[in-house]
């Protein structure tokens, strides 16, 4: 699979994501301590929706494109302002031409005394996110993902979050997922890491899953929203992510996310949520 994000932007894959990150962070500025966000493949940070790219598959419509203006239950929306409102924030009058990437959302998140680590290595989205980040807060560094993942933790704040949310060009990257996360763990083994995968069939998610029960980390929540069955000859039907460390509500909130989104983004959609590893 080759997730060029240029074409997905914005889809429900995404809002999976961000809306997460989000309650993520919105948990982490409960303390008044400095907190990190690594973002380890950070892409381009700002998609045009109106572009080439994104309205070749128009997939930003099965997803942020489902929630903007849609009634939405007291206790959802409440969940998902925070993310809603920086989507928001960038389309002023309503109309959706703009999607932020994660280190947006992040950076526009993120407090004072803060600070965000984005990573990219291709040169034309590390361009354009030098230009999407012009913030002190935030660095942009031209480096793999992969490496930076192992270079950049424990942050000296000793508080944050590390997303890793690879383009899986090829099966390889469910297998280094598994063992970069276990390096990274060794060094900070308090710190939250918050993985994204895709699921176009259920092998290769489901390996990443023994892989990680077999590192014996606590504390692992497991969330996926699917729109159809997967099977090999399809493409991305599903969105996984797997949250190291999260904060204590966060599987509550997740009780209340993934159903609402689901219902959003298709009929018969489905989700679960469960411990890889429960919490000591």
């Amino acid at each position: 699979m080759n997730y060029q994000h240029a074409f997905h932007a914005g889809n429900f894959a995404d809002v999976h994501k961000h809306a997460v990150l989000a309650r993520i962070l919105s948990y982490l500025k409960g303390k008044p301590a400095a907190l990190r966000v690594i973002d380890t493949h950070a892409g381009a940070g700002r998609y045009d929706l109106r572009g080439a790219e994104a309205t070749r598959g128009g997939e930003w419509e099965q997803g942020i494109g489902r929630l903007l203006g849609r009634p939405l239950p007291d206790q959802l929306r409440a969940l998902l302002a925070p993310y809603l409102d920086v989507v928001q924030n960038l389309n002023p009058g309503g109309a959706l031409r703009v999607y932020p990437g994660s280190p947006l959302i992040a950076l526009a998140l993120i407090r004072p005394q803060d600070r965000l680590i984005a990573c990219e290595l291709e040169p034309r989205a590390a361009a354009a996110l030098e230009s999407v980040l012009h913030d002190r807060r935030a660095k942009v560094l031209a480096i793999d993902g992969w490496t930076a993942l192992g270079a950049y933790v424990p942050p000296k704040e000793r508080r944050g979050v590390v997303l890793v949310d690879p383009p899986f060009e090829d099966a390889a990257d469910f297998t280094r997922l598994a063992s970069a996360l276990a390096a990274a763990h060794r060094k900070w083994p308090t710190g939250i890491y918050m993985l994204w995968y895709p699921i176009k069939e259920r092998a290769a998610p489901d390996a990443l899953a023994r892989r990680l029960r077999k590192l014996e980390m606590p504390a692992v929540l497991r969330c996926e929203i699917t729109l159809g069955p997967p099977r090999a000859d399809a493409g991305l039907v599903g969105s996984g992510l797997i949250v190291i460390n999260p904060p204590f509500k966060l599987d509550a909130d997740l009780k209340v996310l993934l159903p609402g989104l689901a219902e959003a983004f298709a009929a018969g959609a489905a989700w679960r949520i469960d411990w890889l590893a429960a919490a000591k």
